[in-house]
């Protein structure tokens, strides 16, 4: 009776627990779609130079967020919300960090353009801008510089907008990929998404400061901007700041 009595205790819990399980699976899952979908998004728009970011301008950027597939009218009647990931160069200058998780909502994101669903793209130029994106939340427009970002190899990446601003934006809904500003987003970090992620609650700014190891599945986004811009253009940056 008592081994019984056992055996239906251990059979309960293992009921209780399997809704638990299944909503972590079902996360994982979405988060390993999403992180796949980040790298097929980048690679479809650095692949077409004259329709994609200015190679220059990506080769000075010092983080990139990705946001594939924000929703209009998602969970709020007019608002826009899309999750993706961000990675920094590492300290050395030298290859991409671990990716942190974020959620986009709010703002123009080039709807516009058509169709019901949009992928951003956001490049970080400079340290106050990094600063920025470590922080749980800020707004761009108010709290952090935006700008629309130049389109194509030709496009001129030297103007005092793109040189001034801390982040330049891109937006690309039904194939038409053009800089859209963002100004009145929200960006603010997914503690959730890391949680699936990395297993274990953890903030943007550890992931990103504490060079953590990249998890298998984000893998391919990495190696994915190593192989359009492997490392800082220094000598490009500082030539800019003297002129």
């Amino acid at each position: 009776m008592k081994n019984k009595g056992l055996a239906l205790c251990l059979g309960a819990g293992l009921l209780a627990a399997a809704p638990a399980l299944r909503a972590q699976d079902k996360e994982q899952r979405e988060n390993n779609d999403r992180l796949a979908a980040s790298v097929a998004v980048f690679h479809e728009i650095m692949a077409t130079p004259d329709r994609g970011i200015p190679h220059d301008l990506f080769d000075r950027a010092q983080c990139v967020v990705i946001v594939p597939g924000v929703k209009k009218g998602a969970f709020i009647v007019g608002a826009e919300y899309g999750k993706g990931y961000f990675t920094c160069r590492r300290h050395s200058g030298h290859g991409w960090t671990a990716p942190g998780a974020v959620i986009v909502e709010g703002g123009s994101f080039g709807f516009q353009i058509g169709g019901e669903e949009t992928d951003v793209v956001m490049l970080v130029m400079n340290d106050e801008g990094e600063r920025r994106l470590l922080s749980s939340q800020f707004k761009l427009g108010g709290d952090a510089s935006v700008a629309a970002g130049p389109v194509g190899r030709n496009a001129s990446a030297d103007t005092d907008l793109y040189m001034g601003a801390e982040i330049l934006s891109w937006s690309r809904s039904r194939g038409v990929f053009a800089g859209v500003s963002l100004a009145g987003a929200t960006v603010r970090q997914d503690l959730k998404e890391n949680n699936a992620l990395y297993g274990r609650m953890i903030t943007n700014k550890e992931v990103i400061e504490g060079q953590s190891s990249v998890p298998a599945q984000a893998e391919p986004l990495v190696q994915t901007l190593t192989r359009y811009s492997p490392r800082k253009n220094e000598v490009r940056e500082h030539t800019a700041s003297a002129n």
